[in-house]
């Protein structure tokens, strides 16, 4: 139900939008969070944000990365800007009705996800 989309490769110091529709039916209530891992490296909460809004991120990516919410649309965007060679990965994004969930990354299941790539 989650498509991920809107990765590529682009220049340090360079920013990119990554986009998650859902197409299910409870898009209002759920929590989303994106998610990274690079090669050798377990996953990582990148950033997540509950269903009333609230937003946690990475200490990594924090003051340059932003998630929100498009209810219209059924989309969760990651906005990454300052962007750098450290931040490759592949990028996921996942939701549930509990935030903790998404916080701890307590998922059975992963979409395809989309690939970053940062040149120096």
């Amino acid at each position: 139900q989650l498509q991920a989309s809107g990765g590529g490769l682009v220049q340090a110091g360079g920013s990119l939008r990554l986009s998650c529709t859902d197409s299910g039916s409870t898009f209002n209530r759920n929590a989303f969070g994106w998610f990274r891992q690079a090669p050798g490296k377990l996953r990582e909460l990148v950033a997540a944000i509950s269903g009333g809004g609230i937003t946690n991120y990475g200490d990594s990516v924090k003051g340059r990365f932003t998630i929100s919410k498009d209810k219209e649309r059924n989309t969760v965007y990651l906005q990454m800007n300052s962007l750098k060679p450290e931040d490759s990965a592949v990028y996921y994004c996942n939701s549930d009705p509990q935030y903790f969930t998404v916080l701890r990354g307590a998922f059975d299941e992963w979409g395809q996800g989309t690939q970053v790539t940062v040149s120096s």
